[in-house]
């Protein structure tokens, strides 16, 4: 089993990312420091929300429902036409981590979580700063 799958089936597998992707963009929301990241998203985040939710089901190690649905998740390609640098990363994984921690996401999973997710925002940016 990868570290992934273990992470999947170690935070409660779909209903527990489920949860998280809603507070995450709840959050978003709802607190004006986010309003730069919010911005950057549909006013409808339904759509959002399910490809998220999608993605990080395969992406932490459950079945693969976004490619099917979506095709290859692509991501930086997908995110080209937003400006992404330090601001909008920071902006992201603050909304991220604190979605995790209302969530009860702690502990080593917690850790590998924000390893993994730093590392893939980061990759995401397209801006020196």
């Amino acid at each position: 089993m990868t570290e992934r799958q273990n992470i999947y089936e170690a935070i409660g597998g779909v209903d527990k990312i489920d949860e998280l992707v809603d507070r995450f963009y709840d959050l978003m929301a709802l607190e004006p420091h986010f309003a730069e990241l919010r911005a950057m998203h549909p006013q409808d985040s339904a759509s959002s929300r399910e490809k998220l939710k999608f993605f990080l089901t395969g992406w932490m190690g459950g079945p693969d429902v976004y490619s099917p649905k979506y095709g290859h998740p692509m991501l930086r390609a997908r995110h080209l036409p937003f400006k992404i640098g330090l601001q909008e990363r920071n902006q992201w994984l603050a909304c991220m981590y604190r979605a995790m921690e209302e969530c009860g996401i702690e502990g080593n999973v917690a850790k590998q979580l924000e390893e993994s997710f730093f590392n893939t925002a980061d990759w995401m940016r397209n801006q020196a700063n």
